[in-house]
């Protein structure tokens, strides 16, 4: 298969280096288009008011590997690499793997999501993929799952343009304990801003704050209450797998609003 590989934690990431190389030695033909340097939590960003670069790199991935280092965004490298740099479109877009996990309503805030959403966006199929700890840092057994799954969707011929959202624990393989399809969670942060002082005397802020992964469930969500989160599963040392489509559209509240609207003047 024809792969494009972007993440949000840079060329020099390890997890996307493993991610590529893997997928390389498996046979694929895979093409790397990704920043420059760390681009997290950057969502789904463009840059419009200066120009992308796009420089090819070499000695980083194995060989047969075509690389790019991109001066903007995660999705720009995406939106790049589909409209500028590769001469076919890929058959599957990935991103990742992220250091980090991408749980619940990370993937508002998250650049490597968002680089996989932009497959989606131009009809191609994709998959994020996090490994789910700062500091852990043996991405194989996320590496190696990636490659069954790549080959799981080729046997399948699944051609919809679906965005398959994957958190791995973060544990040797012999630890996890198998795989669930999952809804997306609610993961919140109580967020904190840090009051600081520069060595000027000037003030700045750091943004900080814990995560709170247990968040209620809003009304309106009954009817999916019983499939478990992709929160609850990687507590569960399972690998969560969970399908994402860009349209945000709340359909359940369209014949209400209408009634609301019938009754204004």
């Amino acid at each position: 298969m024809r792969l494009l590989i972007g993440n949000d934690d840079g060329v020099f990431a390890p997890g996307i280096r493993a991610l590529a190389n893997t997928l390389a030695d498996a046979g694929h033909q895979v093409t790397v288009v990704c920043p420059d340097r760390e681009r997290s939590a950057t969502g789904h960003g463009l840059t419009i008011h200066q120009p992308i670069r796009a420089e090819m790199v070499e000695g980083i991935f194995h060989e047969g590997i075509r690389a790019w280092a991109c001066s903007g965004t995660p999705s720009d490298c995406i939106k790049l690499a589909l409209g500028a740099l590769l001469e076919h479109p890929p058959d599957l877009v990935l991103s990742g793997i992220n250091q980090g996990a991408n749980l619940g309503t990370d993937v508002l805030y998250s650049g490597t999501v968002s680089a996989a959403m932009e497959g989606v966006i131009e009809d191609i199929p994709s998959i994020a993929l996090s490994l789910t700890s700062f500091t852990y840092h043996d991405f194989g057994p996320a590496a190696r799952f990636a490659r069954h799954l790549v080959d799981q969707w080729q046997q399948q011929s699944l051609k919809d343009p679906i965005l398959l959202n994957v958190n791995i624990p973060a544990f040797p393989d012999s630890e996890i304990k198998g795989t669930k399809i999952t809804r997306q969670g609610i993961r919140r942060y109580f967020d904190m801003f840090e009051k600081r002082i520069d060595p000027r005397g000037k003030t700045y802020y750091w943004l900080a704050g814990e995560v709170v992964e247990d968040a209620e469930m809003p009304p309106g969500f009954e009817d999916v209450a019983e499939i478990t989160t992709d929160v609850q599963a990687n507590r569960q040392k399972y690998i969560s797998i969970t399908p994402l489509q860009y349209n945000l559209t709340y359909h359940k509240a369209i014949t209400r609003l209408e009634t609301w609207l019938s009754l204004t003047p």
